[in-house]
């Protein structure tokens, strides 16, 4: 009994012994077990977890996401570890890391290192994975640089896991050429969501408004070719609102031609006609003024009418911008930037908890996750000069980094070290990287001037080299010689202020609404936009009609010979162009006839008309008449809506015929009978009966008469008619076999094209045929008729005498 408690005794000894000994080395050596390498350290933190992560880069990559990373190396089916570090490491550097973890750890398996920059080495050891390297060069070119390291790794993984790592490495190396800068961003970032935020804004007005400025730009122009298409008054230059009058139906003494359901028969005298026209001419100033009235009523409500109809349109177009921004809502949905990972509070405190842990025991701490900074005789030699201070003082060897809790701002770090440690002291803060140094006062009584001025070189590096660990030493000896603060009030120390807390990680990575921020200038410049493109669109529009009106003036809108004879002669003239020929030479006419209509010559007005001789001036006006009658039956002003192409040709001839006659009163009467649209004819030619010519050209060429080749293509038109027989005298030589026909100059040259027209078939659209096969007043010109005989055949065609 004795001797059990003898033995117990000892054994109880012995421990308060040890017990004692261990603290007095503590207390002799704080740093005793000293900071242990970075490769040791590491290797020890993958032999709790095959996945560790920095606290260093919560921001990046916090560590309460390791089960995740655990979680895809589980798809690789060898063991792997994966360490993501803070970006100190690359290359050549990286891949040693990772072997100096490997022989410390000492177990086989992929040893893969990241960083926020992306995927830094691989390396295989004791296991076979083929295509490892493969999937880490095919991860670098295929991903952008804002992919953070979860994405990287999740990359990496499907990438060696698919089988096909080394051809994609070669199609991403052959695509990008060793430049990631061409690849999409992964996520939307603050100035991301800017440009989304003015592009919505200006797509939300941009779009609407210019659909509803073309639409009515459109609507407007169609209007104005279907009033210049059907002899419309209005003029595209000009209001709706207000229709121009007819000249060649208010202004000409033809304008008492009544509609075709009230004219006078066969047996109506001419002198009468002419009788009532001028009558009816000399009454237009009060008609006029009374169908002015009544366009001017037509007109207000019509515009009324438009605004209304407008209606729709506007509200197609708020339709159309609330679908741009519904649409621009799906589209642009991100509301956070990055992968969708937070940080807790936990993994933004962890570096602050170890450090000022570190601090506790030591007041010397070097970061054991970075490289070293500091060699074993430094930090020896540090810490015996921390001892012999009579102040309080600290050094923390850690980097700052964006990605830190301290979002990268050295005074919060010393402030929150400040705050674990509770206590008055002077921490140094030393950053490995590039050799920088921070000194912070808390409650001390040092002379805060003698900390500011202390030497450059004690602050900053003044090599490449930073020789932290000298430096440090030299700044331990400045502070060992540093005077007593003679203000009792410590808290006056402008060193020891409080910074601003740091921005809160949630709230960075939260993205503002997309309809905020530069949302409204973009709305602003997309009303600009859209006047912008529709005024440009006008102006092509606009300059398009040039070229192609100026085109048509200057070689006819069908091209062809034709345009070798005239600016407005066509060989193969459109339904279109015919209207808006007919509508510009009546006016044209007309305006060349006005003084004769104005009660009184105006002071310093043209008398063209006047000075002409009778002749020229009855000619003049049967041609307006004739005109009217043709094509403005109902009296209305307006081109009749079912005018044919041969009555609208007719129409033209005449018109430019009385122009010729007030331009020209002795010239010749005739026009070209192979294309009346010639103008006036000064020569004539000899064409046989048969359609040959003397020269021997066979019927149908350019050498027959047109009535030869309207015979080639509807067989050979009779005479009949009320002048059939006129005609038929008129255009041969007594007792000659040839036929002496009109022609203009350039046919006498070079014979041009018969003028054709569409038929009536399919409402005027028919194929196109000779003149002279068509119905009408017009053929009498293939058989070389007088414009006096053709402006006859018009009244007699319409029973006016």
């Amino acid at each position: 009994m004795v001797g059990a408690v003898l033995r117990a005794g000892v054994v109880l000894v012995m421990g308060w012994l040890a017990v004692l000994f261990c603290a007095g080395a503590v207390q002799a050596a704080p740093g005793g077990a000293d900071t242990p390498t970075q490769t040791a350290y590491l290797a020890g933190q993958l032999r709790k977890n095959p996945v560790f992560i920095s606290d260093q880069i919560p921001r990046a990559a916090p560590r309460s996401t390791a089960p995740d990373f655990a979680k895809e190396a589980r798809r690789l089916g060898v063991p792997t570890y994966v360490m993501v570090l803070p970006n100190t490491h690359y290359g050549s550097e990286a891949t040693g890391l990772l072997a100096g973890v490997h022989d410390r750890l000492g177990r086989k398996g992929l040893y893969v290192t990241l960083s926020p920059t992306g995927l830094d080495a691989v390396q295989t050891y004791g296991v076979s994975l083929p295509g490892a390297e493969d999937a880490s060069r095919a991860t670098l070119y295929e991903l952008p640089y804002d992919a953070t390291p979860r994405e990287v790794f999740r990359h990496f993984v499907d990438v060696l896991a698919s089988g096909h790592a080394h051809q994609r490495a070669e199609a991403a190396h052959a695509k990008y050429g060793g430049s990631v800068d061409e690849l999409p961003l992964l996520h939307t970032d603050q100035t991301a969501r800017e440009d989304q935020s003015f592009a919505t804004g200006l797509a939300v007005t941009g779009i609407p408004l210019t659909a509803l400025l073309l639409t009515l730009y459109a609507l407007r122009r169609r209007r104005i070719r279907r009033a210049e298409a059907a002899g419309d008054p209005l003029s595209p230059g000009r209001r709706p609102g207000t229709p121009k009058k007819t000249a060649f139906v208010k202004q000409s003494p033809a304008a008492g031609i009544i509609p075709k359901s009230t004219r006078p028969s066969k047996t109506t005298s001419k002198p009468a006609s002419k009788t009532g026209s001028k009558a009816g001419s000399e009454k237009g100033g009060p008609g006029g003024s009374a169908s002015g009235q009544g366009a001017k009523t037509r007109g207000v409500g019509e515009s009324g009418g438009r605004r209304l109809g407008m209606l729709p349109l506007v509200a197609a177009a708020v339709v159309l911008g609330g679908m741009v921004a519904f649409t621009a809502s799906q589209v642009f949905d991100d509301t956070t930037s990055g992968d969708g990972s937070r940080p807790t509070a936990a993994d933004m405190r962890a570096r602050i908890d170890r450090v000022a842990s570190g601090l506790r025991r030591d007041p010397l701490y070097v970061d054991p996750e970075s490289p070293p900074a500091l060699d074993a005789a430094e930090r020896s030699q540090l810490r015996a000069k921390l001892r012999a201070l009579r102040i309080p003082v600290m050094i923390a060897a850690v980097s700052s980094n964006p990605d830190d809790e301290s979002d990268g701002q050295k005074d919060l770090l010393v402030k929150a070290l400040h705050d674990r440690l509770h206590r008055d002291v002077l921490i140094v803060l030393a950053e490995p990287s590039d050799g920088g140094i921070e000194v912070v006062n808390y409650g001390t009584r040092v002379d805060p001037t003698y900390l500011r001025n202390r030497p450059h070189y004690l602050e900053y590096p003044e090599s490449a080299d930073p020789a932290l660990g000298r430096r440090l030493d030299q700044l331990l000896t400045y502070l060992g010689k540093a005077p007593t603060s003679k203000s009792d009030a410590p808290q006056s120390d402008p060193l020891a202020y409080d910074p601003p807390p740091a921005v809160d990680p949630v709230k960075e990575q939260a993205l503002p609404g997309l309809f905020t921020g530069d949302f409204h200038p973009g709305l602003t410049l997309g009303v600009f936009a859209a006047l912008l493109v529709t005024g440009l669109v006008a102006a092509g529009c606009g300059t398009i009609r040039v070229i192609v009106t100026a085109r048509r003036r200057r070689y006819g809108a069908g091209g062809g010979s034709g345009a070798a004879h005239g600016p407005h002669a066509p060989e193969r003239p459109s339904l279109g162009w015919l209207r808006r020929a007919a509508r510009h030479d009546l006016d044209t006419l007309t305006a060349a006839l006005e003084p004769m209509t104005a009660p009184k010559p105006t002071v310093g007005a043209p008398e063209p008309v006047a000075a002409l001789p009778a002749e020229a001036q009855r000619r003049a006006w049967e041609c307006l008449d004739a005109a009217a009658l043709l094509i403005d039956g109902d009296s209305d002003g307006r081109i009749d809506a079912d005018a044919t192409p041969a009555v609208l040709a007719c129409a033209i001839v005449l018109a430019r015929a009385g122009r010729t006659a007030i331009d020209e009163p002795a010239a010749a009467r005739h026009v070209c009978h192979r294309n009346p649209l010639h103008g006036t004819a000064r020569k004539r030619t000899e064409v046989r009966p048969s359609g040959g010519s003397p020269g021997g050209n066979p019927r149908g060429t350019p050498g027959g008469s047109a009535r030869s080749t309207a015979g080639d293509a509807a067989g050979t038109r009779g005479t009949g008619g009320p002048a059939g027989t006129r005609r038929a005298a008129g255009r041969t030589r007594a007792g000659s076999t040839m036929w002496s026909l009109p022609v203009c100059e350039g046919c006498r040259v070079t014979p041009g094209a018969v003028l054709r027209l569409r038929s009536q078939e399919r409402n005027g659209r028919g194929a196109y045929v000779p003149y002279a096969t068509l119905p009408g007043p017009l053929a009498a010109l293939a058989d070389g008729a007088e414009i006096d005989q053709l402006t006859r055949d018009v009244r007699e065609y319409f029973g006016v005498h």
